[in-house]
């Protein structure tokens, strides 16, 4: 990128300034320009919602009551995503509500429904897979379709 503009220039004179350097902006922008330096371009923002579908909706058990009197009596999960120099990294998370602690979790290059029963499987293996525990997660996220998971002892012994 050749351009000066945007806050390339502006944080070019601000950190030679910071080095000591007597630098006006004009002068930062006219060296960046025989550079052929310019400003980072923004990421371009990446859509992660698929909210239009005719899915089945499970009911919601948790009903915005996000406090636990136990272990493994209530957990969440959510899928962020973090801009790195290589592309998109996905993160999956499994929280307990109790201890406020992610207590599992998966990483991928795509947003997929592995990557969820990915961090899922890896929390049932981790907490030894008590049961009764309220499990709430933004169904939001990942269109499901027609998907099956298998979260059978063998299937959670090998991730």
């Amino acid at each position: 990128m050749t351009t000066t503009r945007g806050s390339g220039f502006p944080r070019m004179t601000w950190a030679l300034r910071a080095k000591g350097q007597r630098v006006g902006k004009n002068r930062a922008a006219r060296l960046m320009r025989q550079k052929a330096l310019g400003p980072k371009a923004a990421r371009k923002f990446k859509a992660t919602t698929h909210s239009q579908h005719n899915l089945p909706v499970a009911p919601n058990l948790l009903n915005q009551d996000f406090s636990a009197k136990r272990p493994n009596e209530k957990w969440v999960s959510d899928i962020t995503y973090i801009a790195t120099d290589e592309g998109w990294l996905y993160l999956a998370v499994v929280l307990d509500l109790y201890a406020r602690r992610v207590i599992g979790w998966a990483m991928s290059e795509r947003m997929t429904v592995k990557l969820t029963c990915d961090a899922l499987r890896r929390t049932l293996w981790r907490r030894k897979r008590p049961r009764g525990v309220i499990l709430h997660s933004d169904s939001k996220n990942i269109p499901v379709r027609h998907s099956r998971v298998s979260l059978t002892p063998t299937a959670i012994g090998s991730s």
